[in-house]
This record gives structure tokens, C-alpha cells and sequence, in this order.
């Protein structure tokens, strides 16, 4: 006859908990480390994808931007100018977005020639197929709330893992911060696991957290909360559950003027060429974008688009004069959206460099360590002919911090608070079937 220890019923629980969590969350955590690692290094992987594109032989002479853009639309028969990229050296192909009703298309022009140097869908290319496999494991909607539920899911594994293995009445760092190496591969294991929490811990909550303002379900919660407390400033810089904010997503005001792609108006001769010598004037980090108008004539806009976003700045232009009629930097923004911003940047490996890059890159690591120690430790643990948590061998602990923390989660992220109650119902239902019950330790508690 076994004894249950004073609260025990409490911190077998947090175990089922870890373990139900690390069962959902450890193949999306893996697989989300290795995209999300992978696309932190886009700028070098697309630079090298389109170094055919970059090592143009210039000529005396220049082909003007609409003539560049004619070139590009007469590529994609039906299609429309959606945007008109700015090389970014002498010798680069001209990037001509034009839209169709099949999705945008992108068109290398050489400048010098009026050739076209090849055509790609923007779904298709490389590292937009890692950004949709990352972000919605190209399930449109669907994918974007089974990664939302993993990353809250996470959140809880993470918590839970931290209360279970914070260390308490031990000597010394071993296990604490780095695993003890002479207590037999069981031990090593676990301590593996252990240190690794410790360590990618913050990392994780912080990459899990900057990365819901992408999610469908969040992002779309987050945007009604900012409207309903008046601080949404204009459509958002970043995309919501797969789907593009409108193409001035930093002019507030203006937002309404400019209208989606498809209803774009005919462009008038000269205006994209006075717009791109203005854009070209200012000086924006690259890569630098110009729109044409929507619904209101005239009105062009000329954009950054650089990967470490609190670069990132927007003009309204008068085509037909070539006065800048509205700007807004980063810095203008409201303090929420350069908070996010900063979160996005960061998150993407972007904000700081090649140390940013190599940042994340050792995040995901520590995370797939993570993962598959916690698995093998699990597998070398696991109760005899049962699925659950392995028993709990100390006393366990107050849990009223954790309780509040998962009540606060569930309060902050819907989407999560939903699942969480289907869970426990499913649980519940799961107690009176005693071989289910068995099988997953949910009668461990009672022996």
C-alpha cells in the first residue's frame, strides 16, 4: 500500500500536465525550431538564390521604370502592377510585382536590356514556403491555430517543467547549470533536460510570446482589444494567421485611400517615374517599394520593407508633382506597434545582425535539445505498461503561483483557455474508465 504524500494529488497532477503538454508540443516544437532557424537566415539564403539575378552587366544606357514595368506586365498576360522594387546595385535585376487573380507574381527585368530574366510566383519561393510551413504548416487558417494552440501549449510546458525542476535544498551547480556527468546515463539525461530548461527557458517565452501577434486567432484578438481601447494606429506591419495587412499598413489616415491590389487604377504616364527618383531621393532601407495608386489617383506610396522593421519608414507621393504629401517613420508609430516591432524583428533574427541570427539559431537548438531529452528521459522513466508521467519521487510544493499563471494564460490567450477546458473535461470523462485511466496515470494519485 502506497502513501500519498500531503498535496500530492496536486503535483502528480502538474506532471500529467508536463507530460500532456510535451506529448502535444515536443513534434511542433521541433518542427517550428527548424524553420523558424532556417528562416532567420533568409537574407543570406535569398541572396544566394538570386545571385543570377545581381551580377547584371551594366550598360551606357538605362531603361526607364515604366518601360521596366511594361516589360513585366506584358510577362504575365492579365496581370497588374502591384509593386515595383528598387535594385539595390547597378548591376541587379529590376523586381516587378504584378498581381493576377491567381496571387502575385514576381518579374526579374534586366534594366539594360528589357529582357525578362524569369518569373516566380511569391507563394512559391523558397523562403516563402519555409514562412508559411513555420507559421501555418501550409494549412491556411487551420495550420495557424493548430501552431497557436502549440505555442500556448508551451507556454504551460515550460511553467510546469520550471516547477517540477527548480532546484531546491541542493549544493553546488551540478544539475543546476550544467548536467552532472558521472551519475550514469539516467541521470544524465535528466539533468540534460533539467540545465537545458533552465537555459532556453526565457528564450522560449520570449520567442512563443513575439510570435502570436502572427497567429489567426490572437492576432485577430489583439486587434480588436487595440480597437476597442482606441490604439490601433491603422492597419498592423505584419501579416495575421497567413493574410497581408493592406499595402499602407504605416499611414493610418491614409489607410483608406489605397485599396487592395486588384482595384488598382491605370498608371499614368511619367507618374512612376517621378515617384521612383523620389524614392530613390529618400533613401530608404532597403528593400524599398513603390505602389501605385488605388481608388484616389495620384496617390502613390513608396515603402520599406528591410527585415529589421524599426528601419522600415512610408511616404504618400503626388504622382503628377512628385511632393511628398505624408511620411511616417518607425518612430512615429504608436508604441505598441514599435514594441511588436522590435518582438518581430528579433524574433525573425533580424534586429541586431549576425549575432541575432546566430541568437535564434542557438535558441532552437536549446529547444530541440530540449525536446528530445525530455523524450528519452520520459521513455527511460515511463511507468511500466502506462502512457503517463512518471511518479514523483519528492515531496511536492505549493502551486498557487503556477495555478494563477495558467488561469492568467487562459484568460490572455481564448484560444488556449478553450482547449485547456476540453482537456480537463476529457479528463474528467477519462477517470471512469478505469483501464484508460490506468493506462494514462490518472488513477496514479489514488493507489
Amino acid at each position: 500500500m502506497s502513501v500519498r504524500l500531503p498535496g500530492s494529488r496536486w503535483y502528480n497532477a502538474v506532471w500529467r500536465w508536463h507530460f500532456y503538454a510535451g506529448l502535444f508540443c515536443v513534434p511542433f516544437v521541433l518542427w517550428l525550431a527548424i524553420t523558424g532557424s532556417i528562416y532567420a537566415w533568409r537574407p543570406q539564403i535569398e541572396a544566394w538564390l538570386d545571385r543570377p539575378y545581381d551580377s547584371l552587366a551594366p550598360t551606357a544606357t538605362r531603361a526607364s521604370p515604366e518601360a521596366i514595368a511594361a516589360v513585366a506586365v506584358a510577362a504575365v498576360p492579365g496581370s497588374r502592377l502591384h509593386k515595383y522594387e528598387l535594385p539595390q546595385s547597378a548591376r541587379s535585376a529590376v523586381r516587378v510585382l504584378v498581381v493576377t487573380s491567381a496571387g502575385d507574381r514576381r518579374v526579374y527585368v534586366d534594366p539594360y536590356r528589357l529582357t525578362v530574366l524569369g518569373v516566380v510566383s511569391e507563394d512559391q519561393r523558397p523562403m516563402q514556403i519555409v514562412s508559411h510551413l513555420h507559421g501555418e504548416l501550409l494549412a491556411g487558417a487551420w495550420g495557424s491555430y493548430i501552431v497557436e494552440i502549440a505555442a500556448c501549449w508551451t507556454l504551460v510546458m515550460i511553467l510546469t517543467g520550471l516547477y517540477l525542476w527548480w532546484p531546491r535544498g541542493r549544493k553546488g551547480l551540478a544539475g543546476v547549470l550544467y548536467p552532472r556527468l558521472s551519475g550514469g546515463r539516467r541521470l544524465f539525461w535528466r539533468d540534460l533536460h533539467a540545465v537545458t530548461g533552465i537555459w532556453a527557458s526565457l528564450f522560449a517565452l520570449f520567442v512563443v510570446t513575439t510570435g502570436l501577434p502572427w497567429a489567426k486567432a490572437w492576432g485577430s484578438y489583439f486587434k480588436e482589444i487595440r480597437t476597442f481601447t482606441g490604439t490601433l494606429d491603422g492597419p498592423v506591419d505584419w501579416t495575421i494567421g497567413g493574410r497581408k495587412a493592406p499595402d499602407d499598413p504605416m499611414l493610418g489616415e491614409h489607410a483608406g485611400h489605397m485599396g487592395m491590389a486588384m482595384v488598382r487604377q491605370g498608371v499614368r504616364l511619367g507618374e512612376l517615374n517621378r515617384t521612383v527618383a523620389v524614392a530613390t531621393a529618400l533613401n530608404f532601407a532597403p528593400p524599398v517599394l513603390v505602389s501605385p495608386p488605388g481608388k484616389e489617383p495620384h496617390r502613390w506610396i513608396i515603402a520599406s520593407d528591410a527585415a529589421d522593421r524599426p528601419l522600415r519608414a512610408q511616404a504618400v507621393v503626388d504622382g503628377t508633382t512628385g511632393a511628398v504629401r505624408a511620411r511616417k517613420d518607425f518612430a512615429e508609430r504608436h508604441w505598441i506597434d514599435r514594441a511588436v516591432g522590435y518582438g518581430i524583428a528579433t524574433h525573425e533574427g533580424q534586429l541586431f545582425g549576425i549575432a541575432n541570427q546566430l541568437l535564434i539559431t542557438l535558441g532552437a537548438l536549446m529547444l530541440m535539445t530540449l525536446s528530445v531529452s525530455g523524450a528519452i528521459s520520459w521513455w527511460r522513466r515511463r511507468p511500466s505498461g502506462r502512457l503517463g508521467a512518471p511518479l514523483p519521487l519528492s515531496r511536492p510544493r505549493f502551486g498557487g503561483a503556477l495555478v494563477v499563471a495558467i488561469v492568467a494564460l487562459g484568460l490572455a490567450m481564448p484560444l488556449f483557455g478553450a482547449s485547456l477546458l476540453t482537456v480537463l473535461a476529457v479528463e474528467r470523462g477519462l477517470r471512469r474508465r478505469s483501464g484508460i485511466a490506468r493506462w494514462l496515470g490518472l488513477r496514479t494519485v489514488l493507489a
